[in-house]
C-alpha cells in the first residue's frame, strides 16, 4: 500500500512537471495567495483591536489588570 503524499509534497510534484515557462506565473500566484491571507489577518485584528479597544477602555478592566 502506498503511503498518502501531503500537499506540498504534492505541490512539489507538479512544480517539476510544470514547464519552466510558467513557473514565473505560478511564484506570482503563489506570493499573491500568501500576500492576500496576510492582508486578510491583519485587517481582521485591527477590525478586532477597535472592537476590543471599547472593553479595553473600562473602568472595571482598570480595576481588574491593577494587581498585576
Amino acid at each position: 500500500m502506498q503511503a498518502k503524499l501531503s500537499v506540498k509534497e504534492l505541490l512539489l510534484k507538479e512544480l517539476e512537471q510544470t514547464p519552466e515557462f510558467m513557473l514565473p506565473e505560478v511564484l506570482d500566484f503563489l506570493q499573491f495567495l500568501k500576500m492576500k491571507h496576510l492582508q486578510d489577518n491583519l485587517e481582521v485584528s485591527i477590525l478586532s483591536e477597535s472592537a476590543l479597544g471599547k472593553d479595553w477602555l473600562k473602568p472595571e478592566e482598570d480595576e481588574a489588570w491593577q494587581n498585576l
